[in-house]
């Protein structure tokens, strides 16, 4: 096994997780320095290009921006999303993460779901695959972005899921607005380590969308907490240039040839 998911997992019970989304060069570069893992999402289709579902992200667009992320990546362990429709049998998801793994360099991939991909996730590992798994909310799949396990038929099939992934062969799994009972529950439960995304700080790590993070996307979620509002210091940035631009202030003779 990769000896970054080994460390990895040798967090469990030792120490928290940090991880984050990248989805190009630039910010990898500063999340490779603080983060255990970096995340390229399919987020970036609600992120980057404004699409209404993560489902109209293409396995190209993954691949493109992973590729620029992996060149920004040298500690961190690189995790990239399969996309919605590659990976409905294991045929298909080996042909499609073998492409992910070839062409972006990434050290494993994430799948969403619990027992339907349990066949899935059992022929990648077998073919050196390493994969994430993602419970809870699922983007690719749900209609209603609700929180899941208040409900004991959700409490009792999300902790089952969490059990069949792990014996399937996932090193980790990402619960996505998991109650916070339910998640401590299934983080104990399990021997691999949990990365929370709104689901409490029992979690063995937590993940957030960066942009959201850092207040460039203008989106108010309740799990989301904004560290810094970067719009506010793009719109201060290019209303200084446009302010010499205009004053004939810039560019001045040093920034000429």
């Amino acid at each position: 096994m990769n000896k970054k998911i080994l460390n990895l997992i040798k967090k469990k019970n030792k120490s928290k997780i940090v991880s984050l989304t990248a989805y190009s060069k630039n910010i990898a570069t500063i999340l490779d320095d603080i983060c255990d893992l970096v995340l390229v999402g399919d987020s970036l289709g609600s992120v980057l290009y404004n699409y209404k579902s993560t489902r109209d992200v293409s396995l190209n667009t993954m691949i493109e921006h992973s590729k620029s992320v992996r060149k920004g990546v040298k500690k961190s362990l690189m995790v990239v999303d399969m996309p919605y429709n590659t990976y409905r049998n294991p045929r298909e998801a080996l042909k499609n993460a073998k492409k992910i793994i070839f062409k972006t360099k990434c050290d494993a991939v994430k799948l969403e779901g619990g027992k339907k991909i349990c066949k899935i996730v059992k022929t990648l590992v077998k073919n050196n695959i390493p994969v994430m798994g993602h419970l809870g909310v699922l983007p690719q799949f749900d209609k209603n972005f609700k929180s899941k396990g208040k409900k004991i038929v959700e409490r009792n099939k999300i902790l089952n899921d969490a059990e069949l992934l792990e014996a399937s062969g996932v090193f980790s799994i990402v619960l996505e607005c998991v109650e916070s009972s339910l998640a401590k529950i299934v983080t104990k439960k399990i021997n691999i380590p949990t990365i929370g995304i709104g689901a409490s700080k029992y979690c063995d790590g937590q993940i957030l969308v960066l942009d959201d993070l850092i207040g460039l996307n203008p989106i108010n979620v309740r799990f989301v907490k904004k560290y810094s509002n970067i719009r506010k210091e793009i719109f201060r940035a290019v209303l200084n240039y446009s302010k010499e631009v205009r004053n004939k202030k810039f560019p001045l003779k040093k920034h000429s040839y």
